[in-house]
């Protein structure tokens, strides 16, 4: 099926085609904690997100992944769905207190086994693995002893990419070390919002660094042991001043961007933090901890730049305004609440924020990119009699960002692929079951899953390797 969407009336120009270049990576996403369930299964030990979601309070109805999607025990009936959508890759996750339960030491045999048997049932069906080392489910042992404040824990990383890479190096051909560390680093250090639930700005900024140098420390680990493809997926925040004439909004804007993306880009694309970056983070803590050397191993050669996406951010110069948790350092700047439509989780929808967000990123530093996260939650269920899940603010969604990403293809961004998010509905992290993102619907109960008419209309997608002549959704 094609949904119906209104024109493009902002007036940029559409993307002059509606094809994807040839050899394009179309893929679905989700992550270990989110859909795996089994967490007191075979071996594995406790992570954060067990910890965290099971304190009250933390999470919404004091939902849990104890169970999730049971994907553990019905991968296949999952990769079976996969391989109907013509999904030519998948990205998933490892949790690491599967492989090593207490993040360093003895492995897990049986946890290991798992991903073995996961990936063999992919290329099985066709479908090319895309693994991620790091989606936020730290062991809690780790936690236990600092968490990615410290420097072990980065170190620890690195042996336990490697004991991976061991075990499934001869059939992933790409490896992404680390999911998001902005929101590791500043929802779960600064606000608290994630686990593991701490609330401390020096430690925000130890983590920044101490996940960077996992990064690192894993990409050359991977690299000795022969990984063909190394990557990292970020978050960049699509951030633009209220109103670009004013000079006051124009430096918030650079504030925030510096929080959010070359705090994270420039040591790992240029080799260095940003000078106003340091002087920033040497507000909050001393910069001890980052050791000579250790940017060069933070700028390890990647092949490709995972770019995570969903929402833009709009800032403005506000004096008195309270720094946002989330962000230390920001007071004096308000972020502008979202306008026109939004999703289910209140995120404004502006596909062209994407364009932008990518032709930066390729202007500024010149690296191949895949999108690796980008979908929408909607409350939508089974409908009537049919059981069909009809989701066409969804459609929609998809249907503009993925217009958005053809814009910047059409300017000379290097952009190889799309994942979208996710497979199917899961545990949203704190906002537990509520918010469903899947193109699958899951019904938690029995665990049935039915694919939404967003996924019948992604296999044509798929199949096309483009979209229909209609145009975009409006911005």
């Amino acid at each position: 099926m094609t949904a119906t969407v209104e024109v493009e009336s902002s007036g940029e120009p559409l993307a002059s085609g509606v094809q994807f270049p040839e050899g394009f990576i179309w893929g679905a996403a989700t992550a270990s904690y989110q859909i795996e369930g089994a967490a007191n299964e075979d071996g594995r030990g406790p992570s954060i997100w067990d910890t965290f979601s099971r304190t009250p309070g933390r999470v919404y109805r004091g939902h849990t992944g104890d169970v999730a999607c049971d994907h553990y025990h019905r991968y296949v009936e999952d990769v079976a769905l996969m391989a109907d959508l013509g999904l030519g890759s998948y990205r998933y996750s490892i949790a690491w207190p599967r492989v090593q339960p207490d993040g360093t030491g003895p492995v897990n045999t049986r946890g290991l086994d798992f991903y073995d048997r996961l990936t063999d049932e992919l290329i099985g069906k066709g479908i090319d693995p895309v693994v991620t080392l790091y989606h936020w489910d730290l062991p809690q042992t780790l936690e236990d002893r600092g968490g990615w404040t410290v420097r072990e824990t980065a170190e620890a990383f690195a042996e336990y990419a490697a004991i991976v890479h061991a075990r499934l190096g001869d059939r992933v051909r790409t490896w992404t070390t680390l999911n998001e560390p902005w929101c590791s680093a500043y929802l779960g250090y600064g606000s608290g919002r994630h686990a593991p639930g701490i609330q401390d700005p020096a430690a925000v900024f130890k983590s920044v660094h101490h996940l960077l140098l996992g990064h690192g420390l894993a990409a050359r680990a991977l690299r000795s042991a022969g990984a063909q493809n190394v990557s990292i997926t970020l978050n960049p925040a699509a951030v633009s001043p209220l109103d670009p004439q004013n000079p006051a909004d124009v430096d918030a804007a650079r504030i925030v961007d510096g929080l959010h993306n070359r705090i994270f880009l420039d040591p790992l694309l240029r080799g260095a933090y940003p000078d106003d970056m340091r002087e920033h983070m040497a507000r909050f803590t001393d910069l001890s901890h980052i050791q000579d050397g250790d940017e060069k191993i933070i700028n390890a050669p990647i092949d490709v730049l995972g770019v995570n996406f969903y929402t833009p951010s709009y800032v403005s110069a506000k004096p008195g305004h309270p720094a946002s948790p989330e962000n230390p350092g920001t007071e004096g700047i308000a972020f502008r609440p979202p306008v026109g439509p939004i999703t289910d989780i209140g995120w404004q929808i502006e596909p062209a924020a994407l364009t932008r967000l990518l032709d930066r990123l390729h202007q500024d530093y010149g690296v191949p990119m895949m999108i690796t996260e980008n979908g929408a939650a909607y409350p939508d269920g089974p409908s009537g009699d049919s059981g069909e899940v009809h989701d066409t603010n969804r459609i929609e969604y998809l249907d503009g960002h993925l217009r958005a990403c053809l814009d910047a293809i059409s300017h000379g961004v290097d952009l190889r692929g799309y994942f979208a998010w996710s497979l199917m509905d899961n545990f949203e992290w704190a906002e537990g079951y509520k918010m469903r993102f899947g193109i699958v619907h899951v019904d938690y109960t029995t665990q049935q899953r039915v694919p939404k008419d967003s996924a019948k209309w992604y296999r044509e997608v798929i199949r096309r390797n483009g979209l229909s002549d209609q145009g975009r959704i409006g911005e």
